[in-house]
């Protein structure tokens, strides 16, 4: 099974738009009707979704970090930074990565963006 992504409500709607044009599974939370949700909410409803979150708010990797010391699983968090990630790169390195990293790969992983 391929790697799928969620979109935290952070995320440019472009950024969503673009992996969908080149065939990448992304659900926003917009759209599963979370986008009013706090990060631990965004985080287990990704994970229940068995979707990496991607999000562009400091706040998910310190959730994320308790997650991990705590051994909670998660499908995974891909961060990017607004100020230092175009729109263009966020749909490029999430796609190299959807198409290189599978589902289990990912698990309780935090990856940054640009790569």
């Amino acid at each position: 099974m391929p790697l799928r992504l969620y979109m935290d409500h952070h995320v440019p709607s472009a950024i969503a738009d673009g992996l969908r044009l080149r065939g990448v599974d992304v659900l926003t939370c917009l759209e599963d009707g979370t986008s009013q949700s706090d990060d631990a909410i965004l985080l287990q409803r990704a994970n229940a979704q068995g979707r990496a979150l991607f999000s562009q708010d400091a706040d998910l990797l310190r959730v994320a970090k308790e997650w991990q010391e705590g051994g909670r699983d998660f499908s995974g968090l891909f961060y990017g930074h607004q100020l230092q990630l175009t729109i263009g790169q966020a749909v490029r390195d999430l796609e190299l990565a959807v198409q290189v990293l599978e589902p289990e790969e990912m698990r309780n992983r935090v990856e940054y963006l640009p790569l």
